[in-house]
Protein backbone atom coordinates (compact mmCIF):
# COMPACT_ATOMS: atom_id res chain seq x y z
CA UNK A 1 0.00 0.00 0.00
CA UNK A 2 1.42 3.17 -0.88
CA UNK A 3 2.69 5.55 2.13
CA UNK A 4 -0.30 7.99 1.27
CA UNK A 5 -2.69 5.65 0.91
CA UNK A 6 -1.52 3.98 4.41
CA UNK A 7 -1.23 7.34 6.40
CA UNK A 8 -5.02 8.24 5.52
CA UNK A 9 -6.41 4.76 6.18
CA UNK A 10 -5.15 5.13 9.72
CA UNK A 11 -6.73 8.48 10.10
CA UNK A 12 -9.83 7.46 9.53
CA UNK A 13 -9.44 4.30 11.83
CA UNK A 14 -8.95 6.44 14.30
CA UNK A 15 -11.72 8.55 13.96
CA UNK A 16 -13.77 5.63 14.16
CA UNK A 17 -12.58 4.45 17.20
CA UNK A 18 -12.83 7.86 17.93
CA UNK A 19 -16.50 7.38 18.22
CA UNK A 20 -16.93 4.49 19.44
CA UNK A 21 -14.89 5.68 22.55
CA UNK A 22 -17.59 8.48 23.34
CA UNK A 23 -20.33 6.41 24.63
CA UNK A 24 -23.91 8.76 25.00
CA UNK A 25 -22.74 12.05 26.08
CA UNK A 26 -25.27 14.69 27.12
CA UNK A 27 -24.70 16.89 23.26
CA UNK A 28 -23.29 20.59 23.47
CA UNK A 29 -26.17 23.18 22.89
CA UNK A 30 -25.90 24.44 19.36
CA UNK A 31 -24.41 27.89 20.99
CA UNK A 32 -21.33 26.09 21.76
CA UNK A 33 -20.72 24.91 18.32
CA UNK A 34 -18.78 26.96 16.21
CA UNK A 35 -19.05 25.56 12.67
CA UNK A 36 -19.30 28.23 10.37
CA UNK A 37 -18.34 25.90 7.34
CA UNK A 38 -21.21 23.04 8.24
CA UNK A 39 -21.98 22.48 4.44
CA UNK A 40 -18.47 21.52 3.05
CA UNK A 41 -17.82 19.83 6.70
CA UNK A 42 -21.36 17.77 5.72
CA UNK A 43 -19.80 17.09 2.37
CA UNK A 44 -16.63 15.41 3.98
CA UNK A 45 -18.85 13.67 6.69
CA UNK A 46 -20.50 11.88 3.42
CA UNK A 47 -17.30 11.48 1.81
CA UNK A 48 -16.38 9.85 5.22
CA UNK A 49 -19.24 7.85 5.98
CA UNK A 50 -18.62 6.31 1.92
CA UNK A 51 -15.38 5.58 2.46
CA UNK A 52 -16.20 3.50 6.05
CA UNK A 53 -19.09 1.88 4.17
CA UNK A 54 -17.31 0.67 0.93
CA UNK A 55 -13.38 -0.41 2.68
CA UNK A 56 -13.06 0.29 6.45
CA UNK A 57 -16.57 -1.60 7.28
CA UNK A 58 -16.45 -4.59 5.25
CA UNK A 59 -12.69 -5.09 5.54
CA UNK A 60 -12.39 -4.98 9.59
CA UNK A 61 -15.66 -7.46 9.53
CA UNK A 62 -13.17 -9.90 6.98
CA UNK A 63 -9.99 -9.79 8.99
CA UNK A 64 -12.31 -9.33 12.84
CA UNK A 65 -13.70 -12.61 11.90
CA UNK A 66 -10.51 -14.54 10.41
CA UNK A 67 -7.86 -13.33 13.07
CA UNK A 68 -7.82 -14.59 16.78
CA UNK A 69 -8.99 -11.84 19.24
CA UNK A 70 -5.47 -12.30 21.27
CA UNK A 71 -3.44 -11.22 17.79
CA UNK A 72 -5.79 -8.29 17.58
CA UNK A 73 -5.11 -7.66 21.00
CA UNK A 74 -1.66 -7.96 21.17
CA UNK A 75 -1.13 -5.70 17.73
CA UNK A 76 -3.67 -3.00 19.29
CA UNK A 77 -0.95 -2.75 22.26
CA UNK A 78 1.49 -2.38 20.08
CA UNK A 79 0.05 0.48 18.20
CA UNK A 80 -0.42 2.30 21.53
CA UNK A 81 2.89 1.50 22.29
CA UNK A 82 4.35 2.98 19.21
CA UNK A 83 2.93 6.55 20.35
CA UNK A 84 4.58 6.74 23.80
CA UNK A 85 7.69 8.52 22.31
CA UNK A 86 5.43 11.52 21.10
CA UNK A 87 3.33 11.68 24.21
CA UNK A 88 6.77 12.28 26.25
CA UNK A 89 7.75 15.26 23.49
CA UNK A 90 3.95 16.97 24.14
CA UNK A 91 4.58 16.11 27.90
CA UNK A 92 8.40 18.23 28.01
CA UNK A 93 6.42 20.80 25.71
CA UNK A 94 3.59 21.04 28.16
CA UNK A 95 6.08 21.35 30.98
CA UNK A 96 4.86 18.04 32.24
CA UNK A 97 8.13 16.66 32.84
CA UNK A 98 7.06 14.04 35.71
CA UNK A 99 4.32 13.02 32.83
CA UNK A 100 7.27 12.79 30.73
CA UNK A 101 9.12 10.43 32.91
CA UNK A 102 6.09 8.53 33.52
CA UNK A 103 5.61 8.16 29.50
CA UNK A 104 9.34 7.66 28.96
CA UNK A 105 9.20 4.90 31.73
CA UNK A 106 6.37 3.03 29.81
CA UNK A 107 7.45 2.57 26.27
CA UNK A 108 10.92 0.87 27.93
CA UNK A 109 9.23 -1.21 29.95
CA UNK A 110 6.53 -2.30 27.20
CA UNK A 111 8.78 -2.24 24.30
CA UNK A 112 11.52 -4.92 26.01
CA UNK A 113 9.20 -7.13 29.00
CA UNK A 114 6.11 -6.49 26.82
CA UNK A 115 8.29 -7.49 23.37
CA UNK A 116 7.41 -4.11 21.52
CA UNK A 117 4.63 -3.85 23.68
CA UNK A 118 2.50 -6.67 22.17
CA UNK A 119 2.02 -6.99 26.16
CA UNK A 120 1.29 -4.34 28.65
CA UNK A 121 3.83 -5.45 32.07
CA UNK A 122 3.80 -1.38 32.62
CA UNK A 123 0.46 -1.03 33.79
CA UNK A 124 0.95 -3.77 35.99
CA UNK A 125 3.42 -1.84 37.63
CA UNK A 126 1.27 1.28 37.86
CA UNK A 127 2.88 3.11 34.63
CA UNK A 128 -0.51 3.17 33.07
CA UNK A 129 -1.39 4.87 29.41
CA UNK A 130 -1.56 8.65 29.93
CA UNK A 131 -1.79 9.80 26.48
CA UNK A 132 -1.73 13.62 25.12
CA UNK A 133 -1.16 15.53 21.60
CA UNK A 134 -0.41 18.58 20.34
CA UNK A 135 -3.66 19.71 20.10
CA UNK A 136 -3.55 19.65 23.80
CA UNK A 137 -0.08 21.19 24.44
CA UNK A 138 -1.95 24.27 22.13
CA UNK A 139 -4.83 24.43 24.44
CA UNK A 140 -2.42 24.67 27.46
CA UNK A 141 -0.58 27.31 26.04
CA UNK A 142 -3.75 29.45 25.38
CA UNK A 143 -4.85 28.46 22.13
CA UNK A 144 -8.50 28.87 21.13
CA UNK A 145 -10.79 25.81 19.61
CA UNK A 146 -11.54 27.49 16.86
CA UNK A 147 -13.71 26.42 14.37
CA UNK A 148 -15.35 23.02 14.09
CA UNK A 149 -14.63 21.12 10.91
CA UNK A 150 -14.59 17.69 9.51
CA UNK A 151 -11.91 16.78 7.20
CA UNK A 152 -11.72 13.82 4.28
CA UNK A 153 -10.51 11.16 5.43
CA UNK A 154 -9.47 12.50 8.66
CA UNK A 155 -12.69 12.98 10.19
CA UNK A 156 -14.15 15.74 13.26
CA UNK A 157 -11.75 18.17 14.21
CA UNK A 158 -11.15 21.58 15.39
CA UNK A 159 -9.14 24.38 13.33
CA UNK A 160 -6.66 23.68 16.94
CA UNK A 161 -6.70 19.92 16.77
CA UNK A 162 -6.23 20.18 12.91
CA UNK A 163 -2.48 21.84 13.25
CA UNK A 164 -2.23 18.84 16.28
CA UNK A 165 -2.31 16.41 14.23
CA UNK A 166 0.05 17.71 11.58
CA UNK A 167 2.39 18.41 14.14
CA UNK A 168 1.84 15.82 16.02
CA UNK A 169 3.09 13.39 12.86
CA UNK A 170 6.58 15.54 13.06
CA UNK A 171 6.85 15.26 16.80
CA UNK A 172 6.97 11.31 16.96
CA UNK A 173 10.60 10.51 16.75
CA UNK A 174 9.48 7.23 15.22
CA UNK A 175 8.66 9.15 12.18
CA UNK A 176 12.30 9.54 11.52
CA UNK A 177 13.32 5.63 11.21
CA UNK A 178 14.04 4.49 7.56
CA UNK A 179 11.67 3.66 4.78
CA UNK A 180 11.05 -0.74 5.87
CA UNK A 181 10.68 -0.11 9.81
CA UNK A 182 8.32 3.38 9.18
CA UNK A 183 6.56 1.09 6.73
CA UNK A 184 6.22 -1.47 9.23
CA UNK A 185 4.85 0.96 12.03
CA UNK A 186 2.24 2.24 9.77
CA UNK A 187 1.36 -1.49 8.41
CA UNK A 188 0.89 -2.02 12.90
CA UNK A 189 -1.43 1.29 12.83
CA UNK A 190 -4.00 0.39 9.69
CA UNK A 191 -3.94 -3.19 11.79
CA UNK A 192 -4.64 -2.20 14.94
CA UNK A 193 -7.51 0.49 13.07
CA UNK A 194 -9.42 -2.32 11.30
CA UNK A 195 -8.96 -4.52 14.75
CA UNK A 196 -11.01 -1.87 16.84
CA UNK A 197 -13.41 -1.01 14.20
CA UNK A 198 -14.91 -4.95 14.30
CA UNK A 199 -14.44 -4.73 17.75
CA UNK A 200 -16.26 -1.50 18.27
CA UNK A 201 -18.73 -1.32 15.38
CA UNK A 202 -22.01 -1.68 17.01
CA UNK A 203 -21.16 1.30 18.61
CA UNK A 204 -19.46 2.97 15.66
CA UNK A 205 -22.48 1.95 13.14
CA UNK A 206 -25.21 3.77 15.66
CA UNK A 207 -23.94 7.13 15.21
CA UNK A 208 -22.86 6.75 11.30
CA UNK A 209 -26.00 4.69 10.03
CA UNK A 210 -28.49 4.88 13.06
CA UNK A 211 -28.12 8.19 13.96
CA UNK A 212 -31.31 10.51 12.52
CA UNK A 213 -28.46 13.10 11.28
CA UNK A 214 -25.37 11.40 11.75
CA UNK A 215 -22.89 14.38 10.68
CA UNK A 216 -24.61 16.81 14.01
CA UNK A 217 -23.81 13.41 15.61
CA UNK A 218 -20.07 12.80 15.09
CA UNK A 219 -19.59 16.56 15.41
CA UNK A 220 -21.47 17.09 19.15
CA UNK A 221 -19.86 13.65 20.53
CA UNK A 222 -16.35 14.58 19.32
CA UNK A 223 -16.47 18.27 20.88
CA UNK A 224 -18.00 17.31 24.18
CA UNK A 225 -15.61 14.28 24.60
CA UNK A 226 -12.74 16.43 23.58
CA UNK A 227 -13.91 19.39 25.37
CA UNK A 228 -14.33 17.05 28.57
CA UNK A 229 -10.76 15.65 27.78
CA UNK A 230 -9.24 18.87 28.25
CA UNK A 231 -10.39 20.02 31.14
CA UNK A 232 -10.15 16.84 32.63
CA UNK A 233 -6.73 17.51 32.48
CA UNK A 234 -6.70 20.80 33.88
CA UNK A 235 -7.94 19.36 37.05
CA UNK A 236 -6.28 15.53 38.31
CA UNK A 237 -9.52 14.84 40.51
CA UNK A 238 -11.62 14.82 37.32
CA UNK A 239 -14.03 12.06 36.41
CA UNK A 240 -15.10 11.49 32.72
CA UNK A 241 -18.91 10.88 33.15
CA UNK A 242 -19.33 9.61 29.93
CA UNK A 243 -16.03 7.01 30.19
CA UNK A 244 -16.66 4.01 27.95
CA UNK A 245 -17.79 0.85 30.66
CA UNK A 246 -15.46 -0.94 28.31
CA UNK A 247 -12.50 1.03 29.56
CA UNK A 248 -10.17 3.79 28.45
CA UNK A 249 -10.53 3.15 24.76
CA UNK A 250 -10.57 6.89 23.46
CA UNK A 251 -6.48 6.06 24.50
CA UNK A 252 -5.77 2.49 24.31
CA UNK A 253 -8.72 0.42 23.06
CA UNK A 254 -7.12 -2.55 24.53
CA UNK A 255 -6.45 -1.59 28.06
CA UNK A 256 -7.01 -4.19 30.45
Amino acid sequence: MPVSRTRSLCAVLGLLVTLSACGPAALPPASAINDPDEAQNRAAHEFNRGLDRALVRPTASALGSAIPEPVLVGVGRMSSNLNQPGYVVNNVLQFRFGQAIHNTARFVINTTIGIGGIFDPASAMGLEERDTDFGETLHLWGAPEGPYMELPVLGPSTSRDTVGRVVDFALNPLRGLDTRPRNVTRGIDVAAGFGNRHRFGGTIDSVLYESEDSYAQARSIYLQNRRFELRGDADPGFIDPYEDPYGELFFDPYAE
